[in-house]
């Protein structure tokens, strides 16, 4: 199992397929032949483990795999982390999907975007409470024609936004669990699954068109908080990892992706954006912790793609290892511009891809 643990779903089912029609003198070779029952055993595991509970573009589930087998080497033979932290959480695929596998003594969670945070906080202390408020909206919404689910959405994303006002991150009340409940159903059923503040901090994705979206999620939800029982959250910059981040500590940032084209400029979660000084900001902070023994590992877009004279990144990154690997993006306005793209995964130690 260890051996299939490192491949992803579509080679496993691949080899199993494989082997039923190999031929002879070749389907017994023990480094060949998988057992059905291994296989369906494998292919069932990711539903006991945690998922994001938001959808979130530059989300990366669908590098897990990618991701994993560019840990450092100890990470990945002792199956130990003894300090994680990722700054630019998001929708914490990784975090996740490290969870449910390694051994994690210590965590940290840090994102610049409070409701984010405060889902987190919420998700963690008050699951409970949020699928009570979750389910409601659920009823509400799947009850109602097309017309009048639109409505119902717009109707509670003016409640969201108007919320805003006064909002009180600090001290825990009932309106946390109001507005991390309007959260997910906001990103639940608006356009494409996107997050997306205008300038004043509102929430501004118009409302999508799907038949049955899965809102109240109980499942999953009671998943997440328990990964999140031993784990720091940290609303606030990505420098403040500095703080937690010692000799062997894995860090891994994901920051909002650097533009590969003047009309793919996104880094609306928050407010402020993210400009190329912030990128810049982020690779002086990675030199001074891999200064420190910390393990870095980030992933960004590859302008390259856009413009082959563009070496932003290896500028920036100079000594680094950069590699570049294929992603899909499914999160776009445009759907022409949805697919596979070149990705960038910058790190600062050596390893072997298994």
């Amino acid at each position: 199992m260890l051996f299939l643990a490192s491949l992803s779903k579509r080679t496993v089912v691949t080899l199993y397929y494989y082997n039923q029609f190999a031929h002879p003198l070749y389907k017994d070779k023990e480094f060949l032949w998988i057992e059905k029952s291994v296989i369906i055993k494998f292919m069932n595991a990711d539903k006991n483990y945690p998922k994001p509970f938001l959808k979130w573009a530059g989300g990366k589930t669908q590098l897990l795999n990618e991701l994993e087998s560019r840990l450092p080497k100890e990470i990945r033979e002792r199956r130990e982390i003894d300090c994680y932290i990722e700054a630019f959480t998001g929708g914490g695929a990784l975090f996740f999907f490290l969870k449910s596998r390694y051994k994690i003594r210590k965590s940290y969670l840090i994102d610049n975007n409070r409701d984010l945070i405060l889902a987190y906080k919420v998700i963690k202390k008050h699951p409970e409470k949020l699928l009570k408020k979750l389910s409601l909206l659920e009823k509400k919404y799947l009850r109602e024609n097309e017309l009048k689910r639109a409505d119902f959405y717009y109707h509670v994303r003016d409640a969201y936004n108007r919320q805003l006002l006064g909002f009180d991150y600090e001290k825990f009340s009932e309106q946390w669990i109001e507005r991390t409940g309007s959260l997910i159903f906001l990103n639940k059923t608006c356009f494409n699954g996107l997050y997306r503040l205008n300038a004043k901090g509102d929430y501004n994705v118009p409302h999508g068109r799907y038949k049955n979206p899965k809102i109240y999620d109980p499942d999953n939800i009671q998943k997440v908080s328990k990964a999140l029982l031993a784990t720091k959250i940290i609303y606030g910059d990505f420098s403040k990892c500095s703080r937690y981040a010692q000799k062997g500590t894995l860090v891994y940032f994901d920051p909002p992706y650097r533009p590969i084209s003047l009309t793919s400029n996104f880094t609306g979660y928050t407010k402020k954006g993210f400009s190329d000084n912030d990128q810049i900001r982020l690779a002086n902070l990675c030199k001074e912790l891999a200064d420190k023994g910390v393990y870095i590992l980030l992933s960004n877009s590859d302008p390259a793609a856009g413009n082959k004279k563009d070496k932003f990144f290896e500028n920036i990154y100079n000594g680094f290892n950069i590699e570049r690997v294929f992603a899909n993006r499914m999160i776009n306005c445009n759907g022409e511009k949805r697919g596979r793209i070149q990705e960038l995964l910058i790190s600062n130690y050596q390893y072997a891809i298994r």
